[in-house]
């Protein structure tokens, strides 16, 4: 190298050189405990702003004081003590987003844990937003396919809904939302081959707070096997994990489904479950001495969740954010603090019955209980027609069954509708892990409306059904596709269904009329 490009590098060296004092606003740790740092000294922070700590940890701001500031450490707690120095970064707590993140599993920062290696993301959006406004939405008129039949026929879910999942523990709360979410990955996969233009794919979020990593690990071999890990976002904040990662691992969430959200795409997430995260929420906030109000959570525990869900939405012009927020129950206890909360800032709430699910119901949906209040207007016409009486007659065979099991005498029509009532029943059993595309639940649909169960034993109608989808799938593949591309039903489509439902009927085994179904 010439002295002349040495001089040259040394001139600009000086030049960079900044000789003035630089401010620097620090403080010192007082007290360190269950993932909270009391620190003395931080003088000019605000209120959720990222502080960090020696050894790289970061924490937030949450209690301003007049002589403290009480923080949350996300990371790493053990190497703090009391007296180490702490510093302000004058910036609030950022994830990283975009399609990089797909296929990952990564904390509640968006740091990558699954060992395949760096990030490639380009991007970070902040963990906390405000919510769309009013003027920013639009309303929820296009279907989100659930996969099951008892949800997508009875309670519908539309793009930007926010549709609650409660029930107790071990029904099948998750189940419900991993179907989902592989539902999404076949829809995708089928758009995205067919090369339509208009098709818009949707891209989930899976956000894990408080679980056991045994769990969070069953969850990801599901969603793998079902070829659907490469649509998703995985964010573990396990049990083990302190309550600060647990509190902020939701908004982290939030935060990357808001990115294709305003990148005019459609996503979905999923908390499962917020009644953990309210749990994370109070005990961060019992030890920074916080007053603590009903059952000793904080007063503004509504409002954790409230902008929280605020953010899923349809914007106008952009894409959607769907939310599945999952609650667990006590003894099915729905207006519990936690349960009425989120009920009144959803849009609906599927609930899960164990006595139902107990009886061998999987998916355990009451019906009775359950409510959709976007209705309809998130349904595909095809659904609508075939299934648009399900959920009256549904609830009055529960009606029924109820005084049947007095054993009094029934008549004819009565007995009709308890015969009809148990066939839906069986009809919307299914399996885990088992979406059903939304053109096969019409079919099923239509033959249950037809009457083509209606000679079958009780327990000889789910696989009925089943074999009816296998024969539309190997030998109607053209008007399975009519109908989906269609999303209704005309006349020239219901003449192809009944030939082809009356070929499938002659290749059933014959069966006498079954005697009036059970009560209970």
């Amino acid at each position: 190298m010439s002295d002349t490009n040495v001089i040259a590098q040394i001139e600009q060296q000086i030049a960079q050189l900044q000789n003035k004092a630089v401010k620097k606003n620090t403080g010192t740790i007082r007290a360190v405990a269950d993932g909270v740092a009391t620190i003395d000294g931080l003088s000019d922070v605000m209120y959720n702003e990222m502080v960090r700590f020696p050894g790289g940890a970061i924490g937030i701001a949450l209690n301003l004081g007049e002589t403290e500031v009480g923080t949350i450490v996300l990371g790493d707690i053990s190497q703090l003590k009391e007296g180490d120095e702490v510093q302000t970064t004058g910036r609030l707590l950022s994830v990283p987003v975009g399609k990089a993140l797909l296929g990952r599993v990564v904390d509640a920062l968006g740091n990558p844990v699954d060992g395949k290696g760096p990030l490639d993301a380009r991007e970070t959006y902040p963990v906390e937003r405000i919510a769309p406004g009013i003027i920013a939405r639009k309303s929820v008129s296009q279907a989100l396919f659930t996969g099951i039949m008892a949800i997508d026929s009875m309670i519908p879910i539309g793009r930007g809904q926010r549709e609650l999942i409660i029930g107790d523990r071990g029904t099948g709360k998750t189940a419900i939302a991993i179907d989902t979410i592989i539902n999404q990955a076949k829809i995708n996969k089928i758009g995205l081959a067919s090369g339509d233009p208009k098709f818009r794919p949707v891209y989930s979020i899976y956000v894990a707070v408080g679980q056991k990593n045994s769990n969070i690990v069953r969850t990801i071999s599901t969603l793998e096997a079902a070829g659907a890990l490469e649509y998703t976002i995985i964010v573990a904040a396990p049990a083990a994990d302190n309550p600060a990662n647990q509190y902020i691992a939701p908004y982290a969430g939030a935060a990357m489904g808001e990115w294709f959200m305003e990148n005019d795409m459609d996503a979905l997430i999923v908390y499962d479950d917020l009644s953990k995260h309210a749990v994370a929420y109070r005990q961060i906030c019992l030890i920074l001495k916080r007053p603590s109000g009903r059952e000793a959570y904080p007063g503004d525990v509504f409002y954790l969740h409230s902008r929280l869900l605020e953010r899923a939405a349809r914007l106008a012009g952009k894409g959607s954010l769907t939310a599945l927020p999952i609650v667990e129950t006590q003894a099915g206890d729905v207006s519990a603090y936690i349960p009425t909360n989120i009920i009144s800032i959803t849009d609906g709430q599927i609930f899960l019955e164990t006595d139902l699910f107990n009886q061998g119901t999987r998916p355990a949906v009451s019906v009775g209980l359950s409510v959709s209040r976007v209705g309809s207007a998130a349904q595909i016409k095809a659904t609508k027609q075939v299934g648009g009486k399900l959920k009256g007659e549904l609830a009055q065979f529960r009606e029924l069954a109820a005084f049947a099991q007095f054993g009094s005498d029934l008549d004819a029509r009565t007995k009709a509708q308890l015969d009809r009532g148990s066939r839906i029943v069986e009809l919307f059993k299914q399996p885990a892990a088992a979406p059903i595309p939304i053109e096969q639940q019409v079919v099923t649909l239509w033959a249950m409306q037809k009457g083509y169960y209606d000679d079958l034993e009780l327990k000889a109608v789910a696989p009925a059904a089943a074999s009816l989808r296998q024969f539309f799938t190997a030998r109607q593949t053209a008007l399975l596709e009519e109908i989906r591309i269609q999303a209704k039903l005309d006349d020239a489509i219901e003449a192809k269904l009944k030939t082809a439902t009356d070929e499938w009927k002659a290749t059933q085994p014959k069966a006498g009329k079954p005697a009036a179904a059970p009560a209970a």
